[in-house]
């Protein structure tokens, strides 16, 4: 099983050397819970070129009562069109938190046929601490043209497949939240807890979160997985709150090779909040 790391990851080497390349578009996707905005930071200071996406606005549905799932075709169009993305467009996504924020871009365009996305590795806390230049400048897109395709429909879980996976020895279900709302300690939803039988991975642990929040090495992350029992042999379906620190993780797997890899659409948002669905709580 060897690393991808291509498909996934660009260098701020590699940025730098194609920030006037007119089919690289950059994407600003920072995006904070503790009351700053990412439009605001974005405003005070972002990397040349780069527009601006708000993930829970622009990449998420408001057709459905669950928040926060995945964007329907007609918007993700608009969207991309909007920033300047076409359907040869290679789309480099940054933000400050290891790509967390960029993977919920990668799996809304994966789901709508288009795979055409990177993360810069180490995101814009890289790209300062290199003394590489950022502007205030908003840049003006080009025209362009976005078609989504019908992509592949089992990058997405529903709660029917999440249900079922829980009896079936080929599937391993990942809950990659904080401890405390794997454990019901923390509860973002009408309940607390997990899906029953989940195995819990903190996502920032694929990260060297106190550091660059740069990926650990593939000999680390796999060897976390696999000691948790989810191997490559397993179909995986990961889950957060509302599918975007699950994005992350499950673009994770498939930097590594496991072939079979899904995220819960609706994560605990839709499980925490239906009555009808198992829980387990504690540790």
């Amino acid at each position: 099983m060897d690393i991808d790391r291509d498909r996934f990851l660009v260098s701020t080497e590699w940025l730098a050397e194609h920030l006037d390349d007119p089919n690289v578009r950059v994407v600003d996707c920072r995006y904070y819970f503790d009351g700053r905005v990412g439009r605001d930071e974005y405003d005070k200071g972002h990397l040349p070129g780069a527009v601006y996406l708000d993930w829970s606005n622009e990449l998420s549905t408001k057709e459905d009562p669950i928040a926060f799932k995945v964007a329907r075709g007609p918007r993700v169009k608009a969207v991309m069109e909007g920033i300047g993305v076409g359907d040869d467009t290679l789309i480099v996504g940054y933000d400050d938190e290891g790509g967390h924020f960029v993977s919920r871009l990668w799996l809304v365009l994966a789901r709508h046929g288009h795979e055409n996305v990177r993360i810069l590795e180490g995101g814009i806390i890289r790209w300062t601490q290199e003394g590489r230049p950022l502007t205030t400048a908003p840049p003006t897109p080009r025209p362009a043209a976005f078609t989504p395709r019908d992509g592949p429909t089992d990058i997405l879980a529903t709660a029917d497949e999440v249900l079922a996976a829980r009896r079936d020895p080929r599937v391993a279900v990942v809950d990659v939240r904080r401890h405390s709302e794997y454990t019901g300690e923390e509860a973002r939803a009408a309940r607390g807890g997990r899906v029953p039988g989940a195995t819990w991975i903190f996502w920032q642990d694929n990260l060297r979160w106190d550091g660059d929040r740069t990926f650990r090495t593939p000999e680390e992350i796999r060897a976390r997985y696999e000691d948790a029992g989810v191997t490559p042999d397993k179909q995986v379906i990961t889950y957060c709150q509302g599918a975007v620190r699950a994005a992350h993780t499950a673009l994770t797997l498939k930097m590594l090779g496991y072939p079979d890899v899904r995220v819960y659409d609706g994560s605990w948002e839709e499980w925490g909040n239906r009555d009808d669905l198992p829980i387990e709580t504690g540790p």
